[in-house]
């Protein structure tokens, strides 16, 4: 892999390392210099989202389980003129999850966007066929991580001066469909987990929000619905305008579930 940067990247040893170039990105800096985390921004719709955040100025935290993943994302990010920090981290580690906060305050003092976007889609199956250890793994990582997440985190989002929290949400939340037991509960809870958060800090600079992205040509759609066309479906990158749209400091309302398709149906009849 050719890097572009004299600075050196380590083996991933679980600490944070900076890279960065000089900016030269065309795109109007909306996010210039704010700090932002994202969680699962090794691919699909974390990786589209944390180059959209580059491009509109933020310098990111890039959170994820593989390392050669990370990598290219921040190969990309640099190739922009953006600027990264990547971490490789194992969400069901909660201890590591634990250092995070204490670990930015100490770097940067401060946090101003968290998107929580890391998930695991876990075993399609009767309940009842559900094994123990597959419904652990699903609501560690897609809910109590991110309850860690919000532990570890809040002291430094709270310092921002337009602290700004997105989590990745599904229509499964709803429990209406069969055989999607540990997803839907676990992004159930997490609906509520983040309300609960939002209701919290609704004193304060903060703004919690999520996104229902619907039907997304993801890896995880394709596991899901292996015999369906992903040419017919909305791609990551056609979401980037909306997580960017939460993540700003304009954004003024809070504890809210956005539907993507109905957020690009009213801006198509805006003319936005």
């Amino acid at each position: 892999m050719a890097y572009s940067s004299p600075v050196t990247r380590s083996r991933f040893t679980g600490a944070i390392v900076e890279t960065a170039a000089d900016s030269t990105m065309t795109q109007k800096k909306i996010l210039k210099d704010r700090l932002a985390l994202v969680t699962g921004a090794s691919r699909g719709i974390g990786r589209a989202v944390a180059l959209g955040l580059a491009e509109a100025g933020a310098h990111l935290i890039l959170v994820a389980r593989t390392v050669g993943a990370l990598e290219e994302l921040d190969d990309e990010i640099r190739r922009r003129g953006g600027k990264a920090t990547l971490l490789q981290l194992d969400l069901g580690n909660g201890d590591k999850i634990d250092q995070l906060g204490p670990t930015i305050f100490q770097r940067w003092g401060k946090l101003d966007i968290f998107i929580g976007n890391a998930g695991v889609l876990g075993p399609l199956s009767p309940l009842h066929h559900v094994t123990v250890d597959a419904w652990s793994e699903v609501i560690d990582i897609n809910l109590s991580a991110n309850w860690r997440l919000i532990r570890t985190l809040d002291p430094v989002l709270r310092r921002s001066d337009a602290g700004r929290v997105v989590f990745v949400t599904s229509g499964a939340a709803s429990g209406k469909y069969a055989y999607w037991g540990p997803y839907a509960v676990s992004k159930a809870g997490l609906e509520a987990l983040a309300k609960t958060y939002a209701h919290e800090v609704e004193s304060s600079d903060l703004r919690v929000n999520l996104i229902n992205p619907g039907p997304i040509r993801t890896t995880m759609r394709a596991k899901a619905f292996p015999g369906e066309d992903p040419q017919k479906l909305h791609t990551p990158e056609e979401l980037v305008p909306l997580f960017l749209e939460l993540a700003s400091p304009s954004c003024d309302f809070t504890g809210r579930v956005i539907n993507f398709a109905d957020w690009i149906k009213q801006h198509a009849t805006s003319g936005a």
